[in-house]
């Protein structure tokens, strides 16, 4: 899959935009706060239906305006797909596929893989349980429509369990019918997510192995309540002292997946550099694994990742990247210079742009 071209009008600080690109790799330069990381997340917009970094919609409008548009060209293998997307200030946000509008937003996850590195997936590491709990849901969702349906129903019912409980209701019966419907999705979660861990890690150490070159090993080590007791009877046991509490203890909403660099967690025992190559790594794993599983290559998005990695990992990130395996490729950096050295060795067609004040213009030279 190829986006051949992207316009965008009030997107955040871009006012206006039409850019085509390259179908292999796409570089963007520009100083810190020029729109840089807006453009790549215009292009994540249209493949989930929302920003990289959970910006709410109403913020994603530029300044003043009243609607921010959205349309991506792909070729999608041979044929032609176009994505359109149109945000107006409190209303229903407009999401279509070759000038039909989606029933449910949900149906459009997936046709446009896509992985994003950026400097906002420290949280991956830094941040809570939740957050490494939508890493996994994300790859699943792009792939397995069913794990979809069986999350989206999850949380329908958790949040009917937690209203219960809240409202402090004594009705058993309508415990018991939730109760089986977050077994039953839970179970099904929760066999995905083993397998994702189970397929993903030896790509992960494939990945960090090629780009520093050490003696480390990284591991994902993924962990459930499910791997005790079978839910339904964990919620049953545990319905008193959540009611009690107020909200529902036990379920796949508890998951974590814990992040190893050796036998430590690497938010612990990782230095900055160490982190970050960790994640590059986690992340082509994930591109791998989306790869080989999928109908098409997904876009790759490099948003700002080379800071803080020493030259030699920088430029066997981009041969990495530059491999047959991978497919489009986005990348944005402040230093033109520095890549512009890399890409002089790469047999690969490409284009240069650069960013300024939310005005994005072609470069014919490197």
């Amino acid at each position: 899959m190829v986006l051949k071209q992207l316009s965008i009008l009030n997107y955040k600080n871009i006012v206006q935009a039409e850019v085509d690109f390259s179908p292999k790799i796409n570089c963007f330069f520009g100083k810190n706060g020029m729109g840089k990381t807006n453009f790549m997340d215009a292009i994540y917009y249209l493949s989930f239906c929302k920003s990289h970094i959970n910006t709410p919609d109403s913020m994603i409008i530029r300044n003043n305006q009243d609607m921010c548009v959205l349309q991506g060209i792909y070729d999608y293998d041979g044929r032609t797909e176009e994505l359109f997307c149109g945000i107006r200030h409190k209303q229903r946000k407009q999401f279509k596929r070759n000038k039909k509008e989606y029933g449910k937003l949900s149906e459009h996850i997936g046709l446009l893989p896509l992985v994003m590195i950026s400097p906002a997936d420290t949280e991956l590491i830094q941040g809570g349980s939740e957050e490494r709990r939508r890493f996994m849901d994300l790859i699943i969702s792009q792939q397995d429509k069913n794990y979809l349906h069986a999350l989206i129903q999850y949380n329908k019912a958790l949040l009917q369990r937690n209203t219960l409980l809240k409202e402090q209701s004594r009705d058993t019966s309508l415990f018991e019918a939730l109760e089986m419907q977050l077994a039953m999705y839970g179970e099904q979660i929760f066999q995905k997510r083993k397998l994702l861990v189970e397929k993903l890690v030896p790509l992960f150490n494939q990945f960090h192995q090629q780009i520093c070159c050490s003696a480390e090993s990284v591991n994902l080590h993924y962990i459930s309540q499910l791997e005790e007791t079978p839910l339904e009877e964990k919620l049953r046991n545990t319905r008193e002292r959540d009611w009690v509490i107020g909200y529902t203890t036990s379920g796949i909403h508890k998951d974590e997946l814990e992040m190893k660099l050796d036998d430590a967690l690497i938010r612990r025992v990782g230095s900055q550099g160490q982190q970050k190559t960790y994640l590059i790594a986690l992340k082509l794993a994930q591109y791998s694994l989306l790869a080989q599983q999928g109908t098409t290559a997904p876009l790759l998005l490099l948003d700002d990742i080379f800071d803080k990695l020493d030259a030699e990992r920088v430029a066997q990130i981009i041969r990495l990247v530059s491999d047959e395996q991978f497919g489009q490729i986005f990348i944005t950096d402040t230093n033109r210079k520095y890549l512009d050295k890399i890409l002089e060795t790469m047999n690969h067609d490409f284009a240069l742009f650069e960013v300024e004040q939310g005005c994005i213009k072609p470069l014919k030279e490197a």
